[in-house]
């Protein structure tokens, strides 16, 4: 049997292959902690699971429209004036089976043989191997600690070519926690003014995790000629604690791309599953007081973890600003992300994410979205295999 030729060249998601490694050797009595978990360690608020309980109970398990039901779109466009001050309808939103889905079709719908994305690094790892898989060739653009691992405009016009599609910002950023200031944006904004062709993909999955009292902004909220060609995706995943519910959506400004990506959808998945989405709404309407519960823990998780490491001289944490990683420098262990992540898992216990396939062969990430007991007790064990008695 002969497998497409671009499916061969994608990788699994080591992510996803870590967790369930993981999640094994807890089976087995192990006592793992894991620190790869790309999800909140939460339990989904009561009053968004007794929605979807209600919907079950009436009958609600048929099909929906493929784009999602008219009241979660309708829930979508509330959230996208009240959060960011954007008009939409209905019409322009796309509800799939989570954000990473809906990525995956609206790259679909853009993405000619030979098209260029352009992927700031270090980048969420799915971002290029759809891109492969799709025919288009990933440009990634660099970016160092020393840039707080965002891009400059300079990077940025230099980039661009003649073949530039698509240009891929996520903020704040999985693998980083680095957030976009407004004049950080705009700035960029400049440059994409200069090139009328080039279509923004804003993921904004971590928005409503922002910490220090920063402020997320979504550029297509900044320039209104930038806000024509930006797609913007989000969805419940984060936010609410709501990742098994698969509930992601894209916002278009071009309403025939938005029938282009509810077209692909409707030839694969068809609609997001009937009974999550009465949730989904009550989740838009009236989960953002549960959201900055949980955003305010995991900044004080974050400064535990970051103090905690002081320990271990070898592992060197970026301070993020966003979402639930550490983005952590193990240079100073002289062994390669991978090695150092098979030495934690398989010696001490601990999973962590090698960061190879995001970008970087130095860098491992540690998700502080579990308990600070368990924080505490990986650092001391993470200490015990990395600090020289």
């Amino acid at each position: 049997m002969e497998l497409n030729q671009r499916v061969l060249a994608v990788k699994p998601s080591v992510t996803l292959e870590i967790a369930a490694k993981a999640k094994a050797m807890k089976a087995q009595g192990i006592d793992v902690i894991s620190l790869s978990a790309g999800e909140p360690d939460f339990d989904t608020p009561v009053f968004i699971k007794e929605a979807s309980i209600s919907a079950l109970q009436k009958g609600f398990t048929k099909y929906t429209p493929v784009p999602g039901t008219v009241e979660l779109r309708q829930a979508i466009c509330r959230k996208l004036k009240r959060d960011q001050g954007l008009d939409f309808t209905p019409e322009q939103i796309v509800v799939g089976c989570g954000a990473k889905h809906v990525i995956f079709n609206v790259l679909f719908a853009l993405l000619n043989p030979g098209d260029e994305v352009l992927i700031p690094s270090p980048f969420w790892l799915s971002y290029p191997e759809m891109v492969t898989v799709l025919g288009g060739t990933s440009v990634l653009l660099p970016s160092t600690e020393k840039t707080d691992f965002k891009i400059s405009p300079a990077i940025l016009g230099k980039a661009i070519t003649p073949r530039s599609k698509i240009f891929i910002l996520n903020s704040p950023s999985n693998p980083t926690g680095a957030v976009y200031s407004k004049e950080e944006l705009l700035a960029l904004c400049a440059v994409l003014k200069k090139h009328p062709g080039l279509m923004v993909l804003s993921d904004e999955i971590y928005e409503k995790l922002v910490f220090d009292g920063l402020k997320h902004y979504s550029i297509a909220s900044l320039d209104p000629e930038i806000a024509k060609r930006t797609v913007i995706v989000n969805g419940h995943s984060k936010a609410y604690a709501m990742t098994g519910w698969r509930l992601g959506y894209a916002a278009f400004r071009d309403k025939a791309l938005a029938k282009a990506v509810e077209s692909i959808q409707s030839h694969s998945t068809s609609n997001p599953v009937s009974f999550t989405q009465p949730g989904g709404v009550v989740a838009l309407d009236q989960g953002d007081a549960d959201a900055l519960k949980m955003c305010e823990v995991f900044q004080k998780r974050r400064d535990l973890f970051i103090s905690l490491l002081k320990s271990v001289p070898a592992f060197k944490p970026f301070k993020p600003s966003g979402a639930f990683y550490l983005f952590v420098d193990i240079q100073g262990t002289g062994l390669p992300a991978f090695e150092v992540a098979k030495k934690l898992l398989d010696e001490v216990h601990v999973a962590v994410i090698p960061c190879e396939p995001f970008g970087s062969s130095r860098h491992i990430r540690m998700s502080y979205a579990t308990s600070e007991k368990d924080i505490e007790t990986a650092v001391k064990r993470i200490a015990g295999l990395f600090v020289k008695k």
